[in-house]
Parts: structure tokens; C-alpha cells; sequence
């Protein structure tokens, strides 16, 4: 047993989502969306880096050795899986483990609406997940992923860095890669996937403009390709994928999205007011003649309008999931504020705003 699956315990115990380990400071543990610091004493640079080798496998300590930084999965048999980041800095070495649960939750378990359900059932097109680091889009990509798996028989490959949640075989055949140990990039993987008799794959992260090209191409061959953007909203992911390609080359992009795309899931996870966990808020943007107009043409600003009067269509933007959260009493009014992006239409709900000590978790 590794010194450091002790801690690791810890995080999963207490409910946490992530372990820090950074030498000079004790480690600290994410609750809830906020960082809190273990009873235990300073890391030293040696001592963390000790922690560190004991669970990095060689290639990826080479990998670190050279770059600085490197990425891997770690299994804690029995208690969880965790995706980890190791890196250099001003005082030595550090380490961000993410627990990753075991079991994967069904749409219905995460509270997601049904209109995901129908997206997931599409048998070609784009769709995005998108949200800042740590909104929980793996958790709903795993959501989706599983529901194909359920519901369809055929071949889902998924390309990530690193792997994250384990999928076994139920109706479906899968096929999961992690870049940079079964391929160098996620676009040398997607490349190669299309080879590879897909019907469903999914691209942990679009990063580059080859992966973005390479995800678009497949859309319109007749696979569904689920992907990533660390975008906030529906609009803004619409405009990074076009922005990634030359100024020459947009309107053929933007009439390709336009027909490829199926939808657009934006997500930040909010709090719960009881405090016993977060909730995930969703902006939802289903690709209908207006969508596609819009993008065909450049006019991505009228997208939130578009979006805003399309409920019947299972539309919604990020401030009316946040108010419907706050007036189901799922999330406190502050909460919303603080997440929202119209600051005036939510200005009578920042007088809850409460700022509260930091407390420790025992280690």
C-alpha cells in the first residue's frame, strides 16, 4: 500500500472531489467546490516528491522528467479511481489527484434532463459538453457514453487523457485509448478512429485545430462524436470551434457546424443549500433551423435569444437553470449570484451572501 493512499482514503471518506499535495504546504482536500486544509504537517519537496513515485508509472515519470508535467490514471482497488496531474514548480514538486467514482451514474441519477436522453440517441452529428475544469463534465459524458452502451449495439470508442471512467461492454462493443500511452495526440487517435468502424466516438478534449477538423469531418461521415471545450457558454463554444480555423476558412466551418451539430450541454456545478454535495446547472442548446441559420451566417449573438424561446425544444440558458435551482431550493440564492451572468436580474439574492471561516478536515 502506497503512503499515499492514505490521503487518498481520506478525500473518498469525506466526500472531496480532490487531493493536493504541494511541497511546502500540508495537504488539502476539495469539498464542495472549496479547498480546505488537512491536520497533518508540511510536505517537504523530498517527501512529496517520495509520494509522488510511489504510484507514477515509469514512461510517465520519463514523460515528467523531460516536459515537467505529465498526466496518468491511479486505481485504489476498492475505494476509487483517480486521475492525476504531477508538476514542477517555485517549491519543488506537486500533485492534483481527481477522484474518479467506480460506478457511473445514470442520466436519472446525475438529475439530468430528458432532453439529454434524446441527444444521446442521435446516430450522427457533434455534441459538446462543455464547462470550466471541474464543472463535472465527465461525470455527464460517462452518463451519455453509458446510455449508448445500453441502448445500441455497435462500437464506441473514447480517446482521452487520461482515461477516466472504466466502461464495460453491455450492448455495445468499447474501445477506450489514453493519450500519450496508445497514441501520441488525441488527433492521431481520432485519425486513426475513424479507421476503426465507430459508431459513437468520444474526444476527451478538442485542443487543437486538427482535432476540431478531424471531430467536425467525422460528425458529417455519420458518426457521433461526443467531445470537450473548456467553453461557459453555448455561444462562446460555437465561436471557439469557428475561431480555431483561418479567417479564409470560416464560412465553409460555420455551414459545416451548422449541419453536424446536434447540441450543446454548458455546465457549472453549483452548491447544494443543504451542503451536502453540488449540483450540476445546465444551458442546453439543441441545433434547430434557427441554430443552424445562425451559425451558417455568422450571427452567433442572436444564439442566447434563439435559446431563451426555445424551451419547448428543451432549451434553456445557464440563468434560467439557476433560477429554476434557487426556486426548487435545490441552491441558495447566493449561490446563484455568484454563478449567474446577468448580476442584475439576480441582484436581489447577493444580500444572502455569506462569508464563513475555513475549516480543517482531520486527517
Amino acid at each position: 500500500m502506497a503512503r499515499i493512499d492514505v490521503f487518498l482514503d481520506l478525500v473518498v471518506k469525506q466526500g472531496g472531489s480532490d487531493l493536493h499535495l504541494v511541497a511546502g504546504n500540508p495537504p488539502r482536500i476539495r469539498l464542495n467546490g472549496d479547498s480546505y486544509t488537512v491536520k497533518y504537517r508540511e510536505l517537504g519537496s523530498k517527501e512529496t516528491q517520495e509520494l509522488i513515485d510511489e504510484i507514477t508509472p515509469g514512461h510517465v515519470m520519463a514523460y515528467f522528467e523531460e516536459a515537467g508535467n505529465a498526466d496518468f490514471a491511479y486505481d485504489l482497488e476498492g475505494i476509487s479511481r483517480f486521475r492525476v496531474n504531477i508538476f514542477r514548480h517555485h517549491g519543488g514538486v506537486g500533485a492534483i489527484l481527481r477522484a474518479i467514482p467506480t460506478d457511473i451514474k445514470s442520466m436519472q441519477q446525475l438529475g439530468l434532463p430528458p432532453i439529454l436522453k434524446n441527444l444521446s440517441r442521435q446516430r450522427k452529428g457533434l455534441i459538446l459538453v462543455t464547462g470550466p475544469t471541474g464543472s463535472g463534465k465527465s461525470t455527464t459524458l460517462a452518463a451519455v457514453v453509458d446510455t449508448i452502451n445500453q441502448e445500441r449495439k455497435g462500437h464506441i470508442i473514447t480517446i482521452e487523457d487520461p482515461v477516466e471512467f472504466i466502461h464495460r461492454n453491455k450492448n455495445c462493443l468499447v474501445s477506450q485509448r489514453e493519450v500519450g500511452f496508445h497514441a501520441k495526440s488525441f488527433s492521431q487517435a481520432l485519425h486513426s478512429a475513424m479507421r476503426e468502424d465507430p459508431d459513437v466516438i468520444l474526444v476527451g478534449e478538442m485542443r487543437d485545430l486538427e482535432t476540431v477538423h478531424l471531430a467536425l469531418t467525422a460528425a458529417e461521415m455519420g458518426v457521433l462524436v461526443i467531445a470537450t471545450l473548456h467553453t461557459n457558454s453555448a455561444a462562446a463554444s460555437v465561436d471557439r470551434i469557428i475561431n480555431v480555423f483561418p479567417p479564409g476558412e470560416e464560412p465553409f466551418v460555420r455551414t459545416m457546424l451548422s449541419t453536424s451539430l446536434c447540441g450543446i450541454i454548458s455546465q457549472q456545478l453549483i452548491r447544494r443549500a443543504d451542503g451536502k454535495g453540488r449540483v450540476a446547472a445546465l444551458e442546453i442548446m439543441v441545433n434547430s433551423s434557427a441554430i443552424s441559420n445562425s451559425i451558417r451566417e455568422g450571427k452567433t449573438d442572436q444564439l442566447e435569444n434563439i435559446i431563451q424561446g426555445g424551451g419547448m425544444q428543451g432549451m434553456q440558458l445557464m440563468d434560467t437553470a439557476l433560477l429554476r435551482l434557487v426556486d426548487a431550493k435545490v441552491i441558495a440564492g447566493d449561490q446563484a449570484y455568484l454563478h449567474c451572468k446577468n448580476k442584475t436580474q439576480f441582484a436581489h439574492l447577493q444580500d444572502t451572501l455569506e462569508i464563513s471561516d475555513e475549516p480543517s478536515v482531520a486527517g
